[in-house]
């Protein structure tokens, strides 16, 4: 008797349990999210420097925005926090995120831009800054191309301008270092390049005449007439052009 009433009330509880387990389970609605007023909140952090706060939030904007109104600016945001952070590296990373995610967003031609500042702004000097000047000049002209209307025109030219001058400088520098070591070919090819590639270099006379003294350092003495012939006849009043008339002085010596 019982193990028949324990039975019966095993199977009373089994019952119950599944009828318990067939309810449903009611769900509180969760809160509206309010994405413009987090996205607020996020700034101000941002203006705190609390910039991980920031970016916590920022990130939830992202996740739970589903207008998708504010996501692509707490992208942004995300990008800019870096940058007051002074973590180049992290904001260029996520600006590049943001372009993958945003192409057409009005605000594309902003990411784009920074990414260039960036670059730009870490230019030390030419022996230092060839890498970040040609890193920036892409990142211009691809601002200039990509996105022809961009509000940036008026600075651009001079910001390209300077990375070129680096880029240049740099060139030069190598080249003189080459001549003072003897290794007049290796000099001779940087001021080629560097003539070619950068035709209203500010210098341009000074490697006109040492690319005539490498050419005739190397027995290219013809070249080296003719690069110099050309120095004399377009800058007669140079600085450098008494030296150059030296130079074609020596080679026509060298010749009798």
């Amino acid at each position: 008797m019982k193990k028949s009433a324990l039975i019966f009330i095993l199977y009373a509880l089994t019952i119950l349990l599944a009828s318990c387990a067939a309810k449903p389970v009611a769900v509180k609605p969760a809160a509206d999210f309010d994405a413009e007023k987090s996205f607020a909140e996020a700034n101000k952090l941002i203006d705190d420097k609390e910039y991980a706060a920031a970016r916590n939030t920022l990130l939830e904007i992202k996740n739970r925005d589903l207008t998708k109104k504010i996501a692509p600016l707490a992208q942004l945001r995300i990008a800019d926090s870096y940058l007051r952070e002074e973590e180049p590296d992290l904001a260029i990373a996520e600006f590049r995120r943001f372009l993958e995610m945003y192409p057409d967003h009005r605000h594309a031609a902003y990411a784009q831009y920074q990414i260039a500042m960036v670059y730009f702004n870490q230019i030390e000097s030419h022996e230092r800054g060839y890498g970040d000047a040609a890193r920036a000049l892409a990142e211009f002209q691809k601002l200039k191309t990509e996105f022809p209307r961009n509000p940036y025109k008026e600075i651009i030219d001079l910001r390209i301008e300077k990375c070129r001058n680096t880029m240049a400088d740099y060139e030069f520098m190598v080249g003189e270092f080459y001549m003072k070591k003897g290794n007049y070919s290796a000099a001779a090819e940087r001021f080629e390049g560097l003539l070619r590639h950068y035709p209203d270099y500010k210098k341009h006379e000074r490697v006109s005449l040492n690319l005539g003294i490498s050419y005739r350092k190397t027995g290219q003495k013809e070249k080296s007439e003719e690069v110099l012939n050309r120095l004399i006849e377009k800058y007669p009043n140079s600085p450098v052009a008494p030296e150059a008339k030296k130079e074609l002085a020596s080679i026509k010596a060298d010749k009798k």
